[in-house]
């Protein structure tokens, strides 16, 4: 990244190109006069739904001094924009309070504010000064401590501030810099799967994961590469069982739920996997999911039991399967998420040979 495409402190604040307004009014541009938090939120960010309590507290607080809080929901991990818009839409009618906009962006407001100030991690909030410059950047935790001398103007010019300024960066350049590489290496990823040049895919899935070893995405492909495309047993099994002890050791759900869906998933085609092998792994993986299920709640239950499901009707154990289905299904008064019940209910007439 180019030194005079950096944002931070002092800079002045870029447009504001959103795709759509979820709630509130359209904001075409930051009016002068006007102080604005805009923070950049998303529906599955573990630390978004404390981070929006907060801001509308804010809101509320300081409206009579000319602040407006702008939310900026982009990069949500969905199929589509209108998927991802009814994502937004049901996460933001928990919070019934709210009290500012809240914006949907696929992309151009990460490459101009997110990117250029090295920002990685969400929620992170921008406020924008009454003159159209940039007077913070960071945890919108600290806005607390750093907005009443924002507008008291004793802030955005402080050796406080800078000091502060030059320590974020220093602390997230490298934290970009690592991301725009991975973003590098799944864009080379995309285009060699896109053509079936699983050779080119592999060289630049290595180069993800050598170049962050824990990241589980690169850890799945990988693994889903060499078993399910390249039809590598003797590579790819080993990374497997490697996947799933991880999981076992750090209690990862979804860690353990991808390597299972890797040997037990309908959708795929088991016919050049060594089966003593698969089923040995997926009766050890299947007893630790029964195991943690007892701790789960009714939806998250329900979901292990029907992956586990999925390895005693492959087993052989149809009765089995058709039991941990029936008892999946009783304590689900509604659709469950992403179509739960419906799956639990297909997959059922499907082992009992019904429609």
């Amino acid at each position: 990244m180019e030194s005079n495409k950096i944002l931070s402190v002092e800079s002045r604040a870029p447009a504001l190109e959103v795709r759509d307004w979820v709630r509130g009014e359209p904001l075409a541009n930051f009016q002068a006069g006007k102080l604005y938090i805009l923070e950049f939120c998303g529906t599955s960010c573990d630390y978004c739904d404390q981070a929006m309590l907060k801001l509308i507290e804010l809101q509320e607080t300081y409206k009579d001094r000319g602040v407006e809080v702008v939310a900026v929901v982009a990069h949500e991990g969905a199929a589509s924009a209108d998927e991802a818009r009814a994502y937004l839409e049901a996460w933001s009618a928990q919070f019934p309070e709210l009290n500012f906009r809240v914006a949907f962006d696929t992309g151009a407001m990460g490459t101009l504010w997110m990117e250029p100030s090295f920002s990685v991690e969400i929620p992170q909030a921008f406020v924008v000064d009454r003159d159209g410059y940039i007077a913070f950047i960071g945890d919108p935790d600290d806005l607390h401590e750093v907005l009443p001398k924002i507008l008291d103007g004793t802030w955005r010019t402080s050796a406080q501030a800078q000091a502060a300024e030059r320590e974020r960066i220093a602390e997230d350049e490298p934290k970009a810099r690592e991301e725009a590489l991975k973003k590098q290496v799944k864009a080379k990823f995309a285009a060699a799967e896109k053509i079936e040049d699983w050779k080119t895919a592999l060289a630049a899935i290595e180069e993800g994961v050598a170049l962050d070893p824990d990241n589980l995405s690169f850890r799945c492909a990988h693994v889903h590469l060499l078993l399910h495309k390249m039809h590598d047993m003797q590579t790819g099994l080993p990374l497997l069982r490697q996947l799933i002890r991880d999981g076992i050791n750090t209690n990862y759900e979804m860690m353990l739920e991808v390597a299972f869906r890797e040997l037990f998933d309908p959708a795929y085609d088991y016919s050049q996997f060594p089966s003593v092998e698969r089923f040995a792994i997926g009766k050890e993986l299947s007893e630790h999911i029964l195991a943690e299920a007892r701790l789960q709640d009714d939806d998250d239950r329900a979901h292990s039991y029907l992956m586990v499901a999925w390895y005693y009707h492959a087993s052989g154990n149809k009765d089995r399967a058709v039991e941990l289905l029936e008892l999946a299904l009783q304590p689900l008064d509604g659709p469950g998420p992403d179509g739960l019940k419906d799956d639990l209910l297909q997959t059922l007439a499907d082992y009992k040979g019904e429609k």
